[in-house]
């Protein structure tokens, strides 16, 4: 069903010498295929069967901009901005090589030295797969990420099912510990939904990213979307090269679980199957579980 539709939104959007659309594998949210064209090269196409509003194609186009002019990371080009549909301009698969991640740690730490920001959030709300990123502007990254990244998942009607109220709690008391448990680090530009399936590669092979959900905060929220979601072997190399160019402290591998909540929780509110993203969540939250003594 993915091609035939994919193809008519592209002929009612305007791409009328599209002739074909072979499905693609790897998005969550959207339904996405790439299109031959009668007198063109292919792009690659995605839409909802229901978008969930009308700018969450506008706002990952205007992400992919952000991410390549203030960050001067290879994205895809934009050709097409719709309610309902997004064209891109092809990338390739990345290559499975040690060499291509080193690099892709030079773009990564690149994009976080090089962007900082005096302030967490971003102008307007975006998204994070089918559900608005809410980016108000925060002067304190701890009480951004508290309350714009982990309980702003509360209230989801998948995570309210998932999640008993000890776990809720156990939640809050995690949230008003984040100055202990984390270091303060600055706002930069992050992608914001980095793991492996987007990262791909240009036509000369240097890294390239796609599906972003940007703001500024912290640069280890990407860095633990990616420890955190099974990366390839190839890529055991980027986290050092990553840290050494960031001068991350011995520290910041314990610091990934806490981080990703933000990533388990909204998967856990997407989608019936969340991957064990309910399990990871009662993993992490299980020391918070009992209020401390005196």
């Amino acid at each position: 069903m993915s091609a035939p539709f994919l193809l008519d939104h592209l002929h009612r959007a305007g791409l009328d010498d599209a002739v074909a659309v072979e499905p693609a594998t790897g998005g969550l949210a959207a339904l996405a295929g790439i299109a031959t064209r009668r007198d063109g090269p292919p792009v690659f196409v995605k839409a909802f069967a229901a978008p969930p509003a009308d700018d969450v194609f506008a706002a990952e186009a205007e992400g992919l901009a952000a991410l390549r002019d203030l960050g001067g990371v290879p994205v895809p080009e934009v050709i097409l901005t719709g309610r309902d549909v997004l064209v891109l301009s092809m990338l390739r698969p990345r290559p499975a090589s040690e060499a291509f991640w080193e690099r892709f740690a030079h773009v990564l730490a690149r994009l976080h030295l090089g962007t900082t920001h005096p302030r967490f959030g971003w102008h307007q709300d975006n998204w994070l797969g089918r559900r608005r990123q809410s980016n108000a502007w925060t002067d304190d990254g701890f009480a951004f990420f508290a309350q714009h990244r982990l309980l702003r998942w509360l209230g989801e009607p998948r995570v309210d099912a998932a999640l008993d109220q000890a776990d809720r709690a156990a939640l809050e008391r995690l949230c008003d510990r984040l100055p202990d448990l984390l270091p303060a680090r600055p706002a930069c530009l992050t992608h914001g939904d980095l793991w492996a399936q987007n990262v791909l590669a240009t036509s000369d092979g240097e890294p390239a990213l796609i599906d972003p959900a940007v703001s500024y905060t912290w640069g280890e929220v990407d860095v633990a979307h990616m420890w955190s979601t099974a990366p390839p072997p190839e890529a055991a190399r980027f986290f050092e090269v990553y840290a050494d160019l960031t001068a991350l402290d011995a520290d910041w591998r314990t610091r990934m679980p806490i981080i990703q909540l933000r990533q388990h929780l909204a998967v856990l509110a997407q989608f019936d199957d969340d991957w064990g993203a309910a399990a990871q969540i009662r993993t992490t939250l299980a020391p918070f579980r009992t209020r401390p003594g005196p």
